[in-house]
């Protein structure tokens, strides 16, 4: 099959639950089959508010550190296979996952990292406890070479990536956040893992997602290298698809929806990493090189506004005492009042999602670029 962008990004604006927001559960979303990044407070809600009208609160929904190290939203059900689908393939994987100049010395460690960090915290979190004092315990079990001389708090500390991408096989979740950050115990954790299993089938659920891709975005989005994913590649169950000239892989499952994709319309409000922007060929996501610093930048990703299928331009919220959510719109380009019309009636939904009456939005000059 051969497609063009256009294509591609109106199939995973469906995929993604972008397409139609429904009233699914958060649980029964499909895209809480790879999990939704919590990037700032309140983030995740706002996906979810994106996709379905239903009540937000999942009972079913646990927080984790999980793709990358990074803090998910992941129905408690799958944890039992995506602690062992995130377990590094290899030494050469887990060194490539924790790689950091903080830690030079213990970053050939490999596997032995994870298994030594995620034991440590089977070892000290057995209830509710604040991510300092078990930053302060695990650093004290793991290997010197997995630490380094913190300057500002004068302690020696593990280093941030290893002991977050070892979180999930440790057996914790993330309570809460920002100043006060708890940990505790996820209640009838998975074994720790001794071995990956079900990678392939991980990036089968990437590429129905945020597909057609190849070894090199999966990698990115694991915090891997794309060596190892492709020593790991699915063999069967995949079709090959050309993307602008660009050779690219899609579950054979799939193929009748990309070819199938149309011209989507509509409006979203999306937080920053929203699912759709976890994919990392981002010249398909934003083809202006300009704005793609506007959406990913090194501190503080602002969220997107989805106009029409296209990610039209970035936002940014302030809570206006506890009434009202303002939303401040720097576009890509001129929207056309009809949109702006859409934009400002959909910003309701992220009242809702921020738990506040109502929001408010402001429209600044479009980004350079």
């Amino acid at each position: 099959m051969e497609v063009d962008r256009d294509q591609v990004l109106a199939f995973r604006v469906a995929a993604s639950g972008l397409a139609e927001r429904g009233t699914a559960r958060p649980g029964d979303l499909p895209v809480l089959d790879l999990g939704i990044q919590e990037y700032t407070p309140g983030s995740v809600q706002v996906a979810l508010a994106a996709r379905t009208d239903a009540d937000l609160v999942d009972d079913r929904l646990i927080t984790v550190w999980a793709a990358r190290g990074a803090p998910h939203l992941h129905r408690k059900r799958d944890l039992k296979q995506l602690v062992t689908a995130l377990w590094p393939v290899s030494d050469a994987d887990a060194s490539a996952r924790i790689k950091s100049a903080q830690i030079a010395q213990g970053v050939p460690l490999g596997r032995k990292a994870f298994e030594a960090t995620a034991s440590a915290f089977r070892e000290v979190v057995k209830s509710t406890m604040p991510r300092g004092e078990v930053s302060t315990a695990v650093s004290s079990l793991v290997p010197r070479e997995l630490t380094y001389d913190c300057r500002t708090c004068g302690a020696r500390h593990i280093a941030g990536n290893v002991w977050q991408h070892s979180g999930l096989a440790g057996g914790v979740q993330v309570v809460s956040r920002g100043k006060d950050a708890t940990l505790a115990p996820i209640p009838s954790a998975p074994p720790q893992p001794t071995e990956n299993q079900g990678i392939e089938e991980l990036i089968t659920t990437y590429l129905r997602l945020l597909g057609p891709a190849g070894p090199a975005e999966v990698a990115k989005y694991l915090g891997s290298s794309a060596t190892e994913i492709k020593k790991v590649w699915p063999t069967s169950g995949l079709d090959e698809v050309s993307v602008a000239g660009r050779k690219a892989w899609l579950p054979t499952s799939a193929g009748a929806d990309l070819a199938a994709a149309g011209k989507v319309t509509g409006v979203r409000w999306l937080p920053a990493m929203d699912p759709l922007l976890q994919a990392r060929d981002r010249d398909v996501l934003v083809p202006n090189r300009a704005h793609q610093k506007e959406v990913w930048r090194a501190l503080g990703n602002p969220g997107v506004i989805l106009v029409d299928g296209e990610i039209a331009g970035v936002w940014r919220a302030k809570l206006a005492g506890g009434k009202r959510v303002d939303l401040a719109v720097t576009p890509f380009g001129k929207l056309a009042p009809k949109a702006r019309k859409a934009l400002e009636e959909e910003a309701a939904v992220v009242a809702r999602a921020r738990a506040v009456p109502d929001a408010a939005v402001t429209f600044d000059q479009p980004a350079a670029g």
